[in-house]
């Protein structure tokens, strides 16, 4: 990893304690600026693009443990302990960086994920079957599209529909599609780096083997859709050994992407917590 890599970010709010979110797969800071508006009256709100994604860097690998140290240089070169948040992959990336580098963090937010390897990079049922991953399908629909024969944004939607046939999920992916150049003769590009996350996709079901006895002993909230299967009942006793001031809250009707299905209920449960932490001085 280049020592020299930074990372990309913006921040909302001009006062307050410091949160930052991390985006999961196919993501990019940006994907949060909804939930940042509605804390950045009381917070100081980071949104981050991991590298390989939205305007980051691109690196040579795909590893937590190196994701980890580059979001911990920016939280370092904040100066205070923050709330991280993290969505999946970007999840991992802040269970990571809170076992060993705990001095950093006040308080952590893991969002549809789990601290374990996955059978896939997809869900689970709760009979522990694995269920088929969409995500290395999503990266080859992705890399078959043909740029440049891309007119219109909507093109590139219909381009989708039949590997990606959520709309939500759609609108998602196309976030990292952007034009090149101004006007309708400019071309498009991914800003993801598809060939290195396809490379790599298995590299991210895993989770780093912790340091021996690590816990991040601060407040912990786990938020997990009530109808993914991300977050199993098995689960919890790892989470705990490794979080052990955990709470956990599913939001009903939602699935992986809880933040985006039921944005209100989400907003709410975090303002909660962070006004517990704040309130408790952590």
């Amino acid at each position: 990893m280049d020592d020299d890599l930074r990372l990309h970010g913006r921040t909302l709010g001009e006062a307050g304690p410091r949160v930052v979110f991390l985006h999961g797969l196919f993501g990019q800071g940006k994907n949060w600026t909804t939930v940042a508006k509605g804390l950045s009256d009381r917070h100081r709100v980071t949104l981050l693009d991991l590298p390989n994604h939205g305007h980051s860097p691109w690196t040579d690998r795909v590893d937590y443990l190196d994701m980890a140290e580059l979001v911990a240089a920016e939280l370092a070169g904040h100066g205070e302990p923050v709330t991280l948040v993290g969505h999946s992959m970007g999840g991992k990336v802040a269970m990571t960086l809170a076992l060993r580098r705990p001095e950093l963090l006040r308080a952590l937010v893991v969002v549809d994920i789990a601290p374990v390897e996955y059978p896939l990079q997809g869900g689970r049922t709760d009979d522990e079957d694995e269920e088929a991953s969409p995500f290395g399908a999503f990266i080859a629909a992705m890399k078959a599209m043909d740029l440049g024969s891309l007119e219109t944004r909507e093109d590139a939607d219909a381009a989708l529909h039949t590997a990606v046939p959520s709309r939500m999920v759609r609108s998602f992916l196309l976030q990292s599609l952007v034009r090149e150049g101004a006007g309708a003769g400019g071309g498009w590009r991914w800003r993801l780096n598809l060939d290195l996350l396809e490379r790599d996709l298995g590299e991210l079901r895993g989770f780093p083997e912790p340091p021996a006895g690590a816990t991040f002993d601060g407040p912990v909230l786990w938020i997990a859709g009530a109808t993914s299967h991300y977050v199993l009942p098995q689960d919890r006793e790892r989470m705990d050994a490794l979080f052990p001031s955990t709470r956990l809250v599913r939001i009903k009707h939602a699935g992986h992407w809880v933040h985006s299905e039921q944005p209100d209920v989400f907003l709410q449960t975090l303002r909660v917590f962070l006004d517990s932490v704040d309130a408790a001085g952590g």
